[in-house]
C-alpha cells in the first residue's frame, strides 16, 4: 500500500476569496497563477455559471512544502466550535517572556488583518503556552 505525501485542508466559508487572502497574510502563502487562457482569476470567475461565481479559493505554500489551501463557499454559517484547526508556529525555539512576546506581537498583526484574540493559554506542565484566535469567518486556530 503507498503512503500518501500530499494533502490540502479545506474550509467551508461565505466568503471564500476574503478568507484565502486572510490565510495567505497569516502564512505567507500565495495565490497560484489563473488557468490558462484567462489573464486573472476574476476573468475566470466570470466565465463561471453565475451559481458559481465567487464559490471557491485556493492558495499555497510558494516553497512547494505546506498543504494547499482551499476555501469553499457554503450556505449555512459557523454555528458551533471547529473540530479541526490549524496551529500556526510562531514562537518556536523561544522559551518564557520571549515567547509569549512573539507571540503577543503576531497576535497583534493578525488583528490588524481581521482576526480576533479570544484567550490566552499560558504554559502548564502539559501544555505551551499558545493565543487562541479566530479568524476573519470565526474559525478557531491557535499561534503556538
Amino acid at each position: 500500500m503507498s503512503s500518501i505525501k500530499q494533502f490540502q485542508v479545506t474550509f467551508d466559508c461565505a466568503e471564500p476569496e476574503r478568507v484565502a487572502r486572510f490565510w495567505c497574510e497569516v502564512l505567507g502563502y500565495v495565490v497560484p497563477p489563473p488557468p490558462e487562457g484567462f489573464a486573472s482569476w476574476d476573468d475566470f470567475d466570470r466565465s463561471l455559471p453565475p451559481e458559481r461565481q465567487g464559490a471557491a479559493f485556493a492558495c499555497g505554500d510558494p516553497s512547494g512544502v505546506g498543504p494547499r489551501l482551499f476555501f469553499q463557499r457554503v450556505p449555512e454559517g459557523k454555528v458551533v466550535k471547529n473540530r479541526v484547526h490549524l496551529d500556526v508556529r510562531v514562537g518556536t525555539g523561544l522559551v518564557g517572556a520571549e515567547r509569549l512576546a512573539a507571540l503577543e506581537a503576531e497576535s497583534k498583526r493578525l488583528v490588524a488583518l481581521g482576526a480576533v484574540q479570544e484567550r490566552v493559554l499560558l504554559a502548564d506542565e502539559y501544555n505551551e503556552s499558545c493565543i487562541v484566535m479566530r479568524d476573519v469567518e470565526g474559525n478557531e486556530f491557535c499561534l503556538d
